[in-house]
């Protein structure tokens, strides 16, 4: 049951959820393995000090053996909740990270042209980085301390109700305050999380339009509305930030005050005999200790407030519907059909109506029309990018939204009107198309493209870098750059965005 929890609550793998669990008992056996020194020297006290003690007095060997047993308990405890907190949790977060990497591969097209790059690399990157963090140093700890000054406040109600109750009051305070104060505190980090994603979509969008910002003198009106954007973060920031430490640093405030209460009151219970002298030390030492685990976690309170909103956004892309279908498609022929298909990129416009056509196998079949008309719609749908809305999309007779995307893909060959290169060699690029092509065959392939044209005037030749996007070569050479990759996949279907427009 508690598994089932963990793995709903935090979007966890089923092995995620008891590495979670073995986590939380292993912090709690070590936040009980840091009482046994204490616990040993209340022993060794009492034995020298109590004057009703009915036992021979133990050598101071004895104890020194007990140090160092308890040293070794310690040590292998510690060691095991290391390897239970980190090295299990990084596991899964690796999990996750690869998860994530598979559910963006079977998503549709829709989703990411519903998500901007700056979202979905965060989501990506710092989300994963904080979840991973925030499991690995508080999630833990913070189930294990609870757990721990729980037990710990039965075992002393059972000790001395009267003195426990003088430590423990002050829990439930400080709690009520930080509970009362938790809808505001999420509401804040809320915003700020958003603002933030603002900024960042707004730094991505000067990054990919710096030339247009340029060449329209808009250098200045983008960083002004960035600076007003950050102004207007920092100074919610600030006064977010100021409410949430008043409130934190009140729960510590009231914490705090189980020491003097203890003292106080134990100082009463004394001169009433209710207590012995040993006993008033014992809650004095323990009052000193017993609530650190508990602030240690309060340290990442504002990181585990993110924490529900990062799984949500998790959750959100794990549960967005994924494409699939049949993995062995091997069709009679390469007939391309589409049989009465609608589809709206939004619900209330509609981009198809009604569309019906058949591109044959050995043929070679043009849709022309104005810009803005769907040609480019039409070639995403028939490599199924996005899923119609209705009619069917055939290929060789067959359904293709119920052919798995990889597999369907491993048919086309697409040379889209804007082309995407990677930070890599020429030779790597278009070895993309085909990744166990030889050197000769990629070669073969650029030739047929025309890339020898600008290729032999490099001084690396095919071996070299053309930067993020290629950003080192013309339009015209990076467009060539993704024909020669659809030759050398030579799949049986080439769709051409913009076909009149390509340079070859």
């Amino acid at each position: 049951m508690l598994n089932t929890y963990f793995q709903n609550k935090y979007a966890l793998s089923e092995k995620g959820a008891k590495d979670l669990k073995i986590a939380v008992i292993w912090t709690i056996l070590l936040e009980f393995s840091f009482m046994v020194p204490v616990v040993m020297g209340f022993a060794f006290l009492d034995e020298k000090i109590s004057l009703l003690s009915q036992f021979e007095s133990r050598s101071i060997l004895y104890y020194l053996v007990m140090a160092a047993l308890a040293f070794v308990f310690m040590f292998l405890v510690a060691n095991f909740q290391y390897h239970s907190c980190y090295t299990k949790i990084y596991e899964e977060s690796a999990k996750r990270r690869i998860n994530l990497a598979e559910t963006l591969k079977k998503l549709p097209l829709a989703f990411f042209g519903k998500k901007d790059l700056a979202d979905l690399s965060s989501t990506i990157m710092e989300d994963a980085t904080q979840i991973e963090t925030l499991f690995s140093h508080a999630v833990p700890q913070l189930y294990a301390s609870i757990i721990t000054i729980g037990l710990m406040a039965v075992m002393l109600f059972f000790y001395q109700w009267q003195m426990s109750i003088a430590l423990f009051w002050v829990v439930p305070v400080a709690g009520l305050v930080f509970y009362l104060s938790r809808r505001y505190q999420t509401s804040v980090h809320n915003k700020h999380y958003q603002d933030k994603r603002e900024i960042s979509d707004k730094i991505q969008e000067g990054l990919d339009l710096a030339q247009e910002i340029k060449s329209y003198n808009r250098e200045q009106d983008f960083i002004g509305e960035l600076n007003s954007m950050l102004d207007q973060l920092e100074k919610a920031m600030i006064k977010g930030e100021l409410l949430i430490g008043a409130v934190i640093n009140l729960s510590y405030i009231l914490l705090k005050l189980a020491l003097p209460s203890v003292m106080i009151y134990g100082i009463y219970l004394l001169t009433q005999g209710k207590i012995e002298v040993f006993t008033y030390f014992v809650f004095i030492i323990i009052s000193a200790r017993i609530f650190n685990p508990i602030t240690e976690v309060m340290n990442n309170i504002a990181l585990l407030l993110y924490l529900n909103v990062r799984i949500k956004r998790m959750k959100e892309m794990d549960q967005m519907p994924r494409q699939g279908g049949i993995t062995t498609f091997n069709p009679k022929n390469f007939d391309l059909v589409f049989k009465q298909v609608d589809f709206s990129y939004q619900s209330e416009v509609k981009t198809l109506s009604q569309v019906n056509f058949t591109a044959r196998q050995g043929e070679v079949t043009a849709l022309v029309g104005p810009s803005g008309g769907g040609k480019s719609t039409i070639a995403k749908l028939a490599a199924r990018f996005w899923d119609i809305d209705g009619g069917k999309v055939m290929l060789g007779g067959v359904d293709i939204s119920k052919i798995d995307p990889e597999v369907l893909l491993g048919h086309y060959a697409i040379v889209f009107q804007d082309v995407t290169l990677f930070n890599s060699s020429i030779m790597e690029n278009i070895r993309l198309g085909k990744k166990d092509a030889s050197d000769s065959q990629v070669i073969a392939a650029a030739r047929l493209a025309q890339c020898d044209e600008f290729v032999e005037k490099l001084a690396g030749g095919y071996d070299s870098l053309i930067g993020e996007n290629g950003e080192k070569l013309s339009g015209g050479e990076r467009q060539r750059i993704s024909i020669a990759r659809a030759i050398l996949k030579d799949a049986p279907i080439i769709l051409l965005d913009e076909a009149t427009a390509l340079c070859i």
